[in-house]
């Protein structure tokens, strides 16, 4: 029996970061909120993604340190990985997190459903308690924030060692052999972290080159460093199919078949091909709401769907699947619903990061993109080699490339793009990011001093070489 729907300024279907972003952020303005969720609040980046996944980099970040350390003088025998310990760990993590945002919620007396949420007419969501029952919730605003799954091809359901993310961050063990089926990031996470564990990895892509869409430059750093890992990558080939291989372990192995008739026998098939859209269980019928072919749902510039007062995030909807993008959506949404005037969110100069080993992270226009858009640019770059902390922490693999606008007298003007693989970029960004989104000049951010001895120095001495004069280059 469906009882009365309750009334509510907002109701929000999806706890994920979108989800849950927008719960606490409307809660925090005084809003009266609903937040639907079938699963475990948190969604996939804490618990099947961004969080699970950086756990396992930074295992293989100790392992990589360890095996390093007696060029730092300290004495010891290689290392071995207990990843049973390495899993225990992450899901301790995972567990700290998922119980501080649920503490949020209840101090912010955000009415919590366990349950799936659908849509029907007037912004009322029924949601199917998943311990039995059904309530209604209506509100003055309903979020569609149901998130994504990861994506499969055909020919590898998942089972044995055939995985996505999902199953790949429930590991114990690590996998001998492993291919990883697409050279995205997640991809290139994957294959970054199981390598330094001492896996031999092979990434199969069917582009011509991993990382597609990055700065050329970083790429091929991002591609050279991977080498050194030994690190297969295999690109413009065609994925067949598999034949499974009983093993006496029980866990079984296969041989994946590509390109022109080439084998490949592995413990573990990774598939990173993307994640798509899962409007799947929200209805959605009598409503205005639309989803296109590929299973996006249809926004405007400020998210809102074409029903009134529905709005969609997150990667539910064709923008950048980021967990800080589904942040800002959220945002966006709630100050709509207060009554503001918010500016929509400007797309191509929205932060990136991949955490594989080199780090890689950008804001802005790669320099192709800046040409493709019709500007004459000038470019500057410099490589972490020549930076004294890179060396102190031995690690040298990397640079900062900023793509500026060329001014008519020939100097280099607005900053376009700021781009950095190497050392703890992504904690680096920052700078360039504000630099790109304030649509700040090479000679105003060359004014700011960067601290000494510190990797962000090759951040300011990249824009420092723009005005034409530097210290070290």
């Amino acid at each position: 029996m469906v009882s009365l729907a309750e009334q509510f300024d907002l109701v929000i279907i999806g706890g994920g970061p979108g989800g849950y972003g927008a719960a606490l952020y409307a809660a925090s303005a005084g809003l009266t909120v609903a937040l639907v969720e079938k699963d475990i609040v948190g969604g996939t980046c804490l618990n099947r993604g961004c969080i699970p996944a950086k756990a396992f980099l930074e295992t293989a970040a100790v392992h990589r340190h360890v095996a390093h350390a007696a060029e730092f003088g300290i004495d010891s025998s290689a290392p071995t990985v207990n990843f049973g310990v390495t899993q225990a760990r992450k899901q301790k993590i995972v567990d700290g997190l998922v119980k501080g945002i649920s503490g949020l919620i209840k101090a912010r007396k955000v009415t919590y459903y366990v349950g799936v949420g659908s849509l029907g007419p007037d912004r009322t969501v029924t949601v199917a308690l998943t311990d039995g029952g059904t309530v209604q919730a209506q509100g003055r605003g309903v979020v569609l924030a149901a998130g994504s799954v990861p994506r499969t091809i055909p020919g590898f359901d998942r089972g044995g060692p055939i995985m996505t993310s999902d199953e790949v961050l429930m590991l114990d063990y690590v996998p001998a052999r492993i291919a990883v089926i697409g050279g995205g990031a997640i991809g290139c996470e994957f294959a970054s972290t199981f390598a330094d564990l001492g896996a031999t990895v092979t990434i199969l892509e069917g582009l011509p080159k991993v990382l597609p869409g990055l700065d050329a430059d970083l790429a091929n750093v991002v591609v050279r460093s991977f080498k050194k890992k030994n690190i297969d990558i295999r690109t413009g080939v065609t994925v067949n199919g598999h034949t499974p291989q009983p093993t006496a372990d029980g866990r079984g192995s296969t041989i994946v078949h590509f390109g022109e008739g080439e084998n490949l026998e592995v413990d573990a098939v990774i598939v990173s091909v993307g994640r798509r859209p899962f409007a799947d269980q929200l209805g959605l019928d009598g409503t205005a709401v639309s989803v296109s072919e590929r299973g996006f749902v249809h926004v405007d510039e400020f998210c809102r769907t074409g029903e009134a007062g529905v709005y969609a995030i997150g990667d539910l909807i064709n923008t950048p699947q980021l967990a800080h993008v589904g942040y800002a959506e959220a945002i966006l949404v709630v100050k709509q619903v207060l009554g503001e005037a918010p500016m929509p969110i400007r797309y191509d100069r929205v932060p990136w990061a991949i955490y594989c080993h080199p780090e890689v992270a950008w804001a802005g226009l790669s320099e192709e993109a800046a040409r493709a858009a019709g500007f004459d640019v000038v470019v500057g770059k410099h490589q972490f080699r020549a930076n004294s902390r890179a060396q102190i922490i031995g690690d040298l693999d990397g640079l900062v490339k900023v793509v500026a606008k060329k001014n008519t007298d020939g100097t280099a003007g607005q900053v376009l793009g700021v781009h950095m693989v190497g050392p703890w970029v992504t904690e680096q960004l920052s700078g360039g990011y504000l630099a790109v989104n304030w649509e700040a000049t090479v000679a105003e951010v060359a004014e700011f001093i960067q601290p000494h001895p510190s990797l962000s120095e090759l951040f300011g001495e990249t824009m420092l070489s723009l005005t034409g004069r530097s210290l070290n280059s």
